[in-house]
């Protein structure tokens, strides 16, 4: 077959009945990775691509080479503190990933690290680069320090299939010990004496179901925790003041804890409070006593606290709000942080207390009495904790951003109530925040509902222009307004670059989400499509071109099914675009987990029939579709690689309009390429074809 000439899956009609319901799939065939036929089609489809974007290949060497001339390659993390240490990473010109290093502590505030300048009591804990080797792909699944530093876990991936391999390093000495263990989940916990690892693994649909007790030299490890039912992934950590591990098991609406004193591996966990539907909890050591979020009778959730001998029995401390999502609680010696959402954006509250003879649970109640919110300036930004891990301070990490402001890291100084910037992403190149304004708009929903949108473009940038929508919309996990380098490669050459804050989301707190669930999901769809025609209407835009992933990636199948008139292109991320047959299938990894979120098509025939009339891939029909760029890799565990290519396939057999093109990437899991120049490189691919479908 020429490369010239577009791939034509061969048709197998294979018949599913499923409450009285027959369908014919006539690219089943597909999800057979061994089959010669599959391969081969998969290959296909990259000639075919290769062949089709060779025009491109100019654009997209400048645009990677945009991003590269605006990063700054060698580069470093600012330090956290843990114990007597400071760790931190730094990356290096022309080295694909990054260095893990530390050195002694001394003081609250970190030391100065230079670029690219190693100091002379600076100790190399992992150089990614070292273990990565010639390997096309490389991936950490977890790096841990044991509490008194001597010791650390990590574990590596060489495939993207995300089962990872343990290993153990002795720091003092830099000797690797024997010990390894094979096909592992991501995580794991220290204990208090640093002679026991936790980890999990996971069952064949790819659930982590296990947790085992490795004893540093021991040949045979220990089952701590086995999870039976299939709609719950449990995992395993140790709490900031090391005092507890943490045992937490939980489906998509549904949690319970376990824990465990640190000092005592061998013991037994205890439950916090058993499981109850629709009941999600954490649990959050803060010296005398827990904190504990939760969302009993409170959507939006609500704090607790709770005394160490009886964990289960909640007193609360921050009531639920209508208006306030609260995410999470980091809890150290002398104070507390909440983490919220409001009005689809992120903030920090500070409960200072002090131990000054009351109980406390006094104290606890005075902390909230004293609480403050941090104050940042920007009108959209992302603001979250980040690299805490030491208990006693007086300092709180966090992590800022926006549109147009780079990733920063901040102390906040609780004696002073002061900001320290530490450090902000260099952007080379000359870029100037002040040429750029971000925007928040809404668009009316069909249905009334008023969408937040976030918008960034250059000052000078004409309107209407090219616009690149973006969207997710699932597992409320919120797209918050961020900075991004290669995004400029856009906006300097006049895009206007936008979040549809779609229902399914978390960005409007849990009600959100709520709407855009289960049978409710259609409320995802059509709320994109109604932001893009805002984005029309108001005069932003002139050419949509529509991107989104996995299951942004079901959002991008089900807007072009619904109004392909309005996107002058989609780019599909490893999309999850063929839900219903996946959903259907509890063998497949991660189906049965996910009938929270979408409900059971399986056993229950309204939901078979909902899912059925909004999945991409059923109701693909032979109305002029968009351009379609579908990318996916062969070693995806998550969405597998057969979704996009069964989609594809029906979208040429089927449709008009297109090209329609399919690239797998043949070495890589769900998060595409590993190393960061590759990346960069699979980036700057989707950014030239975005370029040329915005001017075409």
């Amino acid at each position: 077959m020429s490369s010239n000439t577009p791939p034509v899956a061969k048709k197998v009609p294979t018949k599913r009945t499923h409450h009285g319901d027959t369908v014919i799939d006539e690219y089943a065939w597909l999800t057979d990775k061994e089959d010669p036929d599959t391969t081969a089609y998969l290959e296909a489809e990259n000639a075919f691509l290769k062949q089709q974007t060779a025009h491109l290949a100019d654009l997209q060497e400048q645009v990677f080479q945009e991003i590269k001339g605006r990063t700054q390659e060698t580069d470093l993390s600012v330090a956290s503190r843990k114990g007597a240490w400071w760790y931190f990473t730094r990356t290096e010109e022309g080295k694909q990933y990054a260095v893990s290093c530390r050195m002694p502590a001394d003081g609250d505030a970190p030391p100065e690290i230079i670029p690219g300048v190693r100091l002379a009591d600076e100790q190399v804990i992992l150089d990614g680069n070292e273990l990565a080797g010639d390997n096309a792909f490389f991936s950490m699944g977890t790096s841990a320090v044991s509490p008194d530093g001597t010791m650390l876990a990590y574990s590596t991936d060489y495939k993207g299939d995300e089962r990872f391999t343990l290993r153990f390093k002795n720091l003092e000495t830099g000797e690797l010990l024997p010990d390894e263990i094979t096909d592992i989940f991501y995580g794991g916990a220290w204990s208090a004496d640093g002679s026991t690892f936790f980890y999990t693994r996971v069952d064949d649909a790819w659930r982590p179901y296990q947790v085992y007790r490795h004893a540093l030299g021991s040949q045979e490890d220990a089952l701590v925790y086995e999870e039976s039912d299939e709609k719950y992934w449990v995992g395993i950590g140790l709490t900031r003041s090391e005092r507890y591990l943490v045992l937490g098991a939980g489906s998509k609406i549904t949690s319970e804890v376990r824990i465990l004193d640190a000092t005592d591996p061998t013991g037994e966990f205890r439950v916090v409070r058993p499981r109850t539907t629709g009941v999600e909890y954490g649990v959050e050591h803060a010296g005398d006593f827990f904190y504990v979020l939760h969302n009993e009778n409170a959507e939006n959730f609500e704090l607790a606290t709770a005394p160490l001998d009886d964990p289960g029995t909640w007193t609360p401390l921050i009531a639920h709000r209508d208006d306030t999502r609260l995410l999470e609680i980091d809890a150290f010696s002398d104070h507390a942080v909440v983490h919220f959402r409001r009005d689809g954006l992120t903030g920090l509250r500070v409960l200072p207390y002090s131990a000054d003879g009351r109980s406390w649970r006094e104290r606890v109640e005075a902390s909230e009495r004293n609480a403050y919110e941090i104050d940042f300036p920007e009108p959209l930004y992302d603001v979250n904790p980040a690299g805490n891990p030491e208990f006693t301070t007086r300092r709180l990490r966090l992590a800022y951003t926006s549109m147009v402001t780079p990733p920063s890291v901040y102390d906040y100084e609780l004696d002073t109530h002061e900001l320290i910037l530490l450090k902000q992403r260099p952007v080379l190149g000359g870029y100037d925040p002040g040429d750029y304004e971000q925007f928040r708009e809404w668009a009316t929903a069909e249905d009334g509902t008023r969408v937040p949108v976030s918008i960034v473009k250059r000052k000078d940038a004409a309107k209407p222009a090219p616009t690149l929508l973006y969207g997710y919309g699932s597992y409320e996990t919120s797209i918050d307004p961020g900075f991004s380098v290669p995004r400029l490669s856009l906006l300097d050459r006049g895009f206007v670059f936008a979040v549809a804050h779609v229902r399914g989301g978390g960005e409007m707190g849990r009600r959100w989400y709520e709407d855009g669930k289960l049978t409710r999901k259609r409320n995802t769809f059509t709320d994109f499509v109604a932001v893009a025609r805002h984005m029309k209407a108001t005069g932003w835009s002139e050419r949509v071109i529509a991107r989104g992933g996995s299951a942004g990636g079901l959002l991008m199948g089900a807007v072009t099914n619904l109004a392909p008139e309005e996107f002058a292109g989609v780019v599909a991320e490893v999309p999850f675009v063929d839900a219903l047959n996946t959903i259907l299938d509890p063998s497949l990894p991660l189906t049965v987990i996910e009938w929270d979120e979408w409900g059971d098509p399986l056993h229950n025939p309204d939901v078979y029939a909902y899912m059925k009339s909004y999945s991409p891939y059923e109701n693909v029909d032979g109305r002029p579709y968009p351009p379609i760029l579908a990318i996916t890799s062969l070693n995806d565990t998550r969405v597998l690689y057969h979704e996009p290519a069964k989609w594809i396939a029906r979208l040429r057999a089927t449709a008009s309009g297109g090209p329609f093109l399919l690239k797998t990437e043949m070495g890589a899991g769900h998060g595409g390429r590993s190393g960061r120049y590759d990346a960069w490189r699979e980036e700057a691919f989707a950014l030239a074809w975005i370029i040329e479908r915005g001017t075409a």
